[in-house]
């Protein structure tokens, strides 16, 4: 700072290099992310056929015999494996996704709090994948047992390739990410900005957010939900204790 130069203008300039050095980091990080769903991606389109016969599976056991999934737009079934790839892409690259977040958020931390970075992407991976297959094993039969039982004589159910796959990535993607709350809550006590009293004390709270959330992110069947709300609550009860184990005194 020179001599003409005031305090405040030497400080704005300070905050300034900050945050273009963090852009930069934020940059690098997005980038390496991009690369590496990038290259799964690709090595995922040999496969999408078979992917997306997988994806379908749950809702192909509940169909009626006489219905069949359609697509209506020529450059559907081409599009709909293209997503298929991309969505198995960003699975298969969780892990480099989940490095690079925290890898981005480590210089903020205390020496003794970054050993907690690979443990993090650790469980960050195990959680997420853990949330989808939930959502595949468990809430994808209750949901299309649901609406195929729409299927009578007046009303034949023809599932769209498009629709379908809309559908089953919102879940897959919303129950991976709901199973990163105990993650998120060890995080936030480990930083001392949560505290386990705090947590205690506003579960009430999160309890109707819990179905709020539920019945905005699924079906609008109650059983669906009440298959969101309830591993939540767990979830959040898992946050807790985790919470209370490592929480900063």
């Amino acid at each position: 700072m020179t001599d003409k130069e005031s305090p405040e203008e030497g400080r704005a300039e300070e905050i300034t290099a900050s945050l273009t050095e963090h852009l930069a980091e934020l940059r690098k990080r997005l980038m390496i992310s991009s690369w590496a769903v990038g290259a799964c991606f690709v090595a995922s389109y040999s496969f999408a056929k078979d992917i997306f016969a997988l994806l379908t599976l749950p809702l192909v056991k509940v169909m009626p015999d006489q219905s069949s999934m359609i697509f209506t737009g020529l450059a559907e079934g081409f599009f709909t494996y293209l997503k298929v790839s991309f969505l198995t892409g960003i699975l298969l690259a969780s892990p480099v996704i989940f490095y690079q977040l925290w890898a981005f958020i480590s210089p903020g931390l205390y020496s003794n709090e970054k050993k907690y970075m690979f443990p993090f992407t650790f469980f960050s991976v195990i959680f997420f994948v853990g949330g989808a297959l939930f959502g595949y094993f468990v809430v994808f039969p209750f949901a299309f047992e649901f609406f195929m039982s729409f299927n009578n004589d007046q009303i034949m159910a023809l599932p769209s390739l498009k629709e379908y796959l809309a559908f089953s990535t919102k879940l897959l993607l919303a129950f991976g990410m709901a199973f990163e709350l105990p993650i998120f809550i060890f995080f936030l006590a480990k930083l001392g900005i949560v505290t386990v009293e705090g947590l205690a004390r506003n579960r009430k709270y999160f309890l109707v957010g819990a179905f709020i959330a539920a019945a905005i992110l699924t079906p609008p069947d109650v059983v669906t939900q009440i298959l969101m709300a309830i591993p939540l609550m767990l979830l959040y009860e898992l946050g807790i204790i985790a919470a209370r184990l490592t929480a900063k005194k």
